[in-house]
């Protein structure tokens, strides 16, 4: 499966539009990880626990999009956009959602 950010496949001719697909994940930060990304807030340098929850929560929206563009009988996903946002539950610690959304097509 192609994925592209970009509207069209440069040298390729898309032959059919299957229309959007998306895919979401959310994941919870545990405290220990809020407390140690505080920290590294506070004296510089990244948040490896939380990078990694990006990443993982990333991974599983492009795989859930890429999935329902396959159920359509797409064979590329142009288009693609990654929103990344923090859901707070009731004051508490925060929840780390990534959606993906493109539109599955098929080219030559």
């Amino acid at each position: 499966m192609l994925i592209t950010t970009t509207p069209n496949l440069e040298g390729k001719n898309i032959t059919r539009y299957h229309g959007l697909v998306s895919g979401e994940a959310i994941l919870g930060a545990n405290i220990f990880k809020d407390i140690f990304a505080s920290i590294t807030d506070i004296v510089g340098g990244r948040s490896g626990s939380y990078e990694r929850e990006l990443r993982q929560a990333k991974d599983i929206a492009i795989k859930e999009m890429t999935q329902q563009a396959e159920a359509h009988g797409a064979n590329a996903i142009v288009g693609v956009d990654l929103d990344y946002e923090t859901i707070s539950a009731g004051g508490r610690g925060g929840m780390l959602m990534v959606s993906a959304s493109g539109t599955a097509v098929n080219y030559e």
